[in-house]
């Protein structure tokens, strides 16, 4: 008999965070959906840094996602998503700035 227990994260939908490792490290967002099944979250944003127009290039993390031939799109494409980042990768936007200033306060 297999028994269930429910994950509990540190991030909740609707937080801010800030990614701290991976290859979004540094960027910013908001945490639209917990996705508990693979410990993962996807974060709503754009990175502020940069000033493309790019949709690719101003998503925090981005999936490239591919859309059938329909009436809609005769010719078919290809969209750009945000992708899921890891849990463990991520910290509280307040969490974060207490850190920060904690490091610069030591180094003085």
């Amino acid at each position: 008999m297999k028994v269930e227990t429910k994950l509990k994260f540190h991030v909740r939908s609707g937080d801010e965070v800030v990614v701290i490792a991976g290859s979004a490290k540094g960027r910013r967002g908001k945490v639209t959906r917990v996705l508990t099944a693979r410990s993962a979250v996807i974060l709503e944003g754009t990175d502020e840094r940069s000033k493309e127009t790019d949709d690719k290039r101003r998503l925090v993390r981005p999936v490239q996602h591919y859309l059938r031939k329909s009436q809609q799109n005769p010719q078919g494409g290809l969209l750009w998503l945000e992708g899921p980042v890891h849990v463990s990768n991520v910290m509280k936007v307040d969490e974060y700035e207490k850190r920060s200033a904690k490091r610069t306060a030591k180094t003085r």
